[in-house]
């Protein structure tokens, strides 16, 4: 879905603030699940998408509306392999069931198109259908399914009956199909006729099987806002920083996989309805529920700085943040260390990337302190495991207050906060192998 350019001047400034035995059964859970922690589950996650509210936003999708007669085509990118999978669908806003009439899994083709001897049905508890419990989580029973990482898989689900508003991820900049009927075996993608930029229902795809104890292996979690997200990458390239370091660990020879935890606009402090829960709402269920996770990195905080309670954003989205001091900032970072070291996880810190020059009013001299202060804390203070200097790696050498010229933005957009392609790379750049 195209993003038309006056619209897209609101949002930008927004988003920145902004293998198993064959006879495991699928389970019905809670969003906070218990299979965390490095070495507690044969499962490792592979992929994944922060859930959000099924509000519009500034931008229309389907997930107010929800589905009905529908089948929705999602196209995905493993950052690990295995010789089983399974999917996570998440129900965590829905005031009702979902009823799921059937899912499929399939190696990705060109657009909507899947390869066709590679489309396997799933099951759950070994029923083609299943139900994805109000404010809960359906997982599907093990698939037979060879990966490796980097594979581009599809994942397609049949609502034969209405849903009620649906669980999203909002802007994905990976492309969703929509097509009328049951097309759940249709490797063919003419009939899926409408497409948009958000994720639905689908929060995981876990790979197995993982060494019960295995020191190698396991799963990083990119926890942060847009420039976690990926916002206004390449659609379909799959260049937000978390890919790029996928891409890296890969061709290291590391078999970590990477999971994708941001959320456009998302705050460290403050939940919004726009723009998702807080970090620290929403650390259990986005970290520590996925299978088989060892470390996080933590990239927030931009948004609570940013003022912009003059810009018309929708109900409940403005935040006027004139007030806020570098001790609440620290004192949530804290609080996600905390969490993190409870659960034998080890946490990274990310250092607050430049926004001097943005054109829509958000930056100021006291929000720039408050970011200088903060980073400062990050690199001295020791209480991180470890700190990845995401602003030195995206900051104008003649001023690193900005951003450098080359990473600001798309061709289309730039508004000296949101990045590139090659700043999203100069951020996985900056991240040492080692420390993860």
């Amino acid at each position: 879905m195209p993003i038309r350019p006056a619209i897209a001047a609101i949002v930008v400034t927004v988003m920145a603030l902004f293998t198993l035995p064959a006879s495991a059964a699928s389970a019905i859970t809670p969003p906070h699940s218990h299979e965390h922690g490095h070495g507690h589950s044969p499962w490792q996650a592979a992929w994944g998408a922060a859930m959000q509210e099924p509000a519009e936003g500034v931008l229309p999708n389907w997930a107010a509306a929800g589905f009905d007669d529908h089948s929705v085509r999602q196209v995905l990118r493993l950052s690990a392999g295995g010789t089983t999978l399974r999917i996570r669908l998440s129900n965590l806003y829905g005031s009702a069931p979902v009823r799921l009439a059937g899912a499929t899994v399939a190696r990705a083709g060109r657009g909507a198109a899947v390869m066709p001897d590679t489309v396997r049905p799933l099951t759950f508890r070994h029923s083609p259908a299943g139900s994805i419990p109000a404010g809960g989580e359906l997982v599907s029973d093990p698939v037979a399914f060879r990966t490796k990482a980097l594979d581009r898989l599809t994942v397609t689900l049949y609502f034969a009956a209405p849903t009620g508003p649906a669980t999203q991820h909002f802007l994905a900049f990976h492309s969703t199909y929509r097509a009328s009927g049951n097309h759940l075996l249709d490797p063919a993608p003419t009939a899926f006729t409408e497409t948009t930029q958000s994720y639905y229902f689908l929060t995981g795809v876990e790979v197995g099987p993982r060494p019960a104890m295995s020191r190698s292996r396991g799963t990083v979690v990119t926890l942060g806002d847009s420039l976690t997200d990926g916002s206004f990458s390449t659609v379909d390239a799959d260049n937000s920083y978390a890919d790029e370091l996928a891409e890296r660990l890969t061709a290291a020879g590391r078999d970590l996989a990477v999971v994708n935890a941001g959320i456009g606009g998302n705050r460290l402090l403050r939940d919004s309805p726009c723009f998702g829960e807080s970090a620290q709402s929403r650390f259990q269920r986005d970290v520590l529920s996925r299978p088989g996770v060892r470390t996080v990195i933590i990239s927030e905080a931009l948004n609570d700085i940013f003022d912009v309670a003059g810009i018309p954003l929708g109900e409940g989205c403005n935040w006027p943040n004139p007030t806020l001091t570098v001790s609440q900032l620290i004192e949530g970072h804290r609080a996600l260390i905390r969490l993190a070291h409870a659960h034998g996880i080890r946490i990274i810190g990310g250092t607050v990337t430049p926004f001097k020059g943005n054109p829509y009013g958000v930056f100021t001299a006291h929000g720039e302190a408050v970011r200088d202060g903060l980073n400062r804390w990050i690199l001295t203070s020791g209480e991180y495991d470890a700190v990845v200097d995401f602003a030195g790696a995206v900051a104008d050498p003649a001023d690193p207050d900005r951003l450098f010229p080359g990473y600001d933005g798309s061709p289309a957009l730039r508004d000296a906060v949101h990045l590139n392609d090659a700043g999203f790379r100069a951020m996985a750049a900056a991240i040492n192998l080692s420390d993860l």
